[in-house]
């Protein structure tokens, strides 16, 4: 597939972005402020550099051109970058701008932010690279790399897209398009005609804001970038609204950088603008629907192969191994229940969702959840024994346990594709369907072995016939 995409030159600054992704169930008493526990926390590429990683995960050979320097967040982010994508250097004065986000499921906390360095000048092998480029992506987050190699930048042949921050400068005169959002447009064009604040999620003030910027800007095209509702696309008369596909809830993060990444790819391919910025939309929504930048995401504490221990998570390897195959543009299956004394029938069931998919993640609920469920006397098999028996399964890649009584939360963690039942719920609605079907995802029922349950199972095993002697067998 690589041979047939166009290579995509990423000019722009690159960020270092942390997340501690945990659960906030409760107040903190000293403070009106949510207690996070069972933080996990990764690292991913930010700012040009997620622009960068996402170009490269459709297939197409990237090269990105960005600042960095001798500090250790410059160091992490070369090593989150090998293999994924090509590097070209300019020099960093300070250090690479980074920003941490606590995160309570897909909700942002707090956000801290560290690192204030920029572009102190070009290279000569950015400027080749930008000048051999077959098109190119200017991910401008107002730190000075786009600014270092502007002259390089107007005297490209390549199409250009330009994706512009209120903290940098307009596009260069000429760019095939350009991509602010709502708000930026709106900044950028109130700049130009001092016009009063308006309402940037309205239709009529972005067509008027991307007309004004299509002329001051010398583009060939504006798309304004509307979140939830598209893109709004002008060539600086009437415009074109682009609607999503579908309704994508979600952390939206990076949401801008996968749309433009998309649209340049597309356009350097020689693709048209307007079925560029359809496909840039509807890459943009699959996006926020399968998990957004934790698809990029690198777990800072190493990945082992071993078993949790018995109090501990296993939840993270299993958010991590959907990550992984939604990147490489797989399928995600996931399957739950009790599971408390494994039969035939579940057996059946996760291979049958196995085979629906590319990876079976399967939810198990806790000690708690199930006795809560089933009564005092469940569960007959404790859950860290449920994980290892399930774990060894050749069908299940990883196993997630949930404390709540249904597992909506761990779902919203994993986002899978596929949500997998058996056949016994084909005449009710499941109460975790519509937040699977929120984000695209699919509720799909298995035909379930009659005869075969755990409530069986145990009940057989208490009533087995005593041999002579008085001792069961």
């Amino acid at each position: 597939m690589t041979a047939s995409l166009t290579p995509l030159v990423v000019v722009g600054d690159a960020l270092l972005d942390h997340d501690l992704c945990g659960r906030a169930e409760r107040l903190a008493p000293d403070a009106p402020v949510p207690v996070v526990h069972g933080t996990r926390r990764s690292s991913r590429p930010g700012g040009a550099a997620l622009a960068a990683c996402l170009a490269a995960a459709d297939g197409r050979p990237v090269t990105l051109v960005t600042a960095l320097g001798a500090d250790a967040a410059s160091d992490t982010l070369r090593e989150l970058l090998a293999g994924r994508v090509g590097l070209v250097e300019v020099p960093l004065e300070g250090a690479l701008s980074s920003k941490t986000r606590v995160m309570a499921g897909d909700r942002p906390l707090l956000r801290l932010d560290d690192g204030n360095g920029r572009a102190r000048e070009a290279s000569p092998q950015a400027v080749a690279a930008v000048a051999a480029a077959g098109g190119v992506l200017v991910a401008d987050y107002g730190r000075g790399t786009a600014d270092v190699l502007r002259d390089a930048l107007v005297h490209t042949a390549a199409p250009v897209v330009w994706d512009p921050h209120v903290s940098g400068r307009p596009p260069v005169p000429g760019v095939r398009l350009a991509t602010p959002s709502a708000q930026e447009a709106r900044a950028f064009a109130r700049r130009l005609d001092d016009a009063e604040a308006g309402d940037t999620a309205g239709l009529r003030t972005a067509a008027r804001d991307a007309r004004t910027l299509v002329r001051a800007w010398q583009a060939q095209a504006v798309a304004v970038t509307l979140g939830e509702r598209g893109a709004l696309l002008s060539h600086g008369e009437t415009p074109l609204l682009v609607p999503t596909p579908a309704a994508a809830t979600g952390d939206p993060c990076g949401a801008g950088d996968r749309f433009a990444a998309a649209a340049a790819g597309l356009l350097a391919d020689g693709t048209h603008t307007e079925a560029a910025v359809q496909a840039a939309v509807h890459a943009a929504t699959r996006y926020v629907a399968e998990g957004g930048a934790r698809a990029v995401a690198v777990a800072d504490e190493p990945e082992t192969d071993t078993m949790p221990s018995a109090d501990g998570d296993p939840t993270a390897d299993a958010v991590r191994t959907a990550a992984r195959v939604r990147a490489a543009g797989g399928t995600v299956v996931a399957a739950g229940g009790c599971f408390d004394l494994l039969h035939a029938g579940h057996v059946a069931l996760l291979q049958a969702a196995r085979r629906a998919g590319d990876c079976l993640v399967v939810c198990v609920n806790s000690d708690d959840s199930v006795r809560r469920r089933k009564g005092d006397g469940r569960p007959l098999v404790p859950a860290a024994d449920r994980v290892r028996v399930l774990r060894a399964l050749e069908c299940v890649d990883a196993v997630a346990v949930f404390d709540e009584d249904t597992p909506e939360r761990i779902l919203g963690e994993l986002r899978p594709h596929i949500w997998a039942k058996g056949g016994d719920y084909a005449r009710s609605r499941l109460p975790e369907q519509p937040l699977v079907e929120s984000w695209g995802g699919q509720v799909l029922l298995l035909p379930y072995l009659d005869g075969r349950s755990t409530t069986g199972l145990a009940r057989r095993a208490a009533q087995a016939p005593t041999p002579a002697g008085g001792h069961p067998r």
